[in-house]
């Protein structure tokens, strides 16, 4: 295993409220964020994964948008955009793999109307969960090699 990096932030979508939540733990299984609105809903989407490049490239911009505006739940200072669905990132107790890019969203114009062209291949991967377990503000990442 190659180590890539470091967990930045956590979120979640509450379930009651819909509304984003910053964790400093987040605990998963096979199904998803156990916390999440979206739990057992998609397991190839599980897990969004953004990179903190994202938001440094709309900073470049000068467009202010807070963590956790790309709906991501785990925020990296790793850039994950270019690995191939089926690679598997350990983090924590986690093994998590990487199941499709994510495609731009319309609504992040409302934040500014030149974000979906800024991101259209930088916003995002998903992963689903292969190992259960949990994930924790500042841990480690590693890359799984062949």
């Amino acid at each position: 295993m190659k180590k890539v990096g470091h967990i930045i932030s956590l979120f979640i979508s509450n379930k009651e409220n819909k509304q984003r939540v910053e964790k400093n733990l987040i605990t998963l299984d096979t199904k998803g964020i156990t916390e999440d609105k979206f739990y057992n809903k998609d397991i190839q989407r599980s897990v969004l994964i953004t990179s903190i490049q994202s938001y440094n490239l709309v900073k470049e911009y000068h467009i202010s948008m807070p963590y956790s505006s790309l709906g991501e739940n785990l925020l990296i200072d790793y850039n994950p955009y270019h690995l191939l669905p089926g690679s598997r990132l350990h983090i924590g107790s986690c093994i998590l793999e990487i199941s499709q890019y994510c495609t731009i969203c319309d609504h992040l114009s409302i934040i500014d109307k030149r974000v979906p062209n800024l991101l259209k291949n930088d916003r995002g991967i998903f992963a689903k969960v292969i190992k259960s377990g949990e994930i924790k503000k500042k841990d480690t990442i590693f890359l799984a090699t062949k």
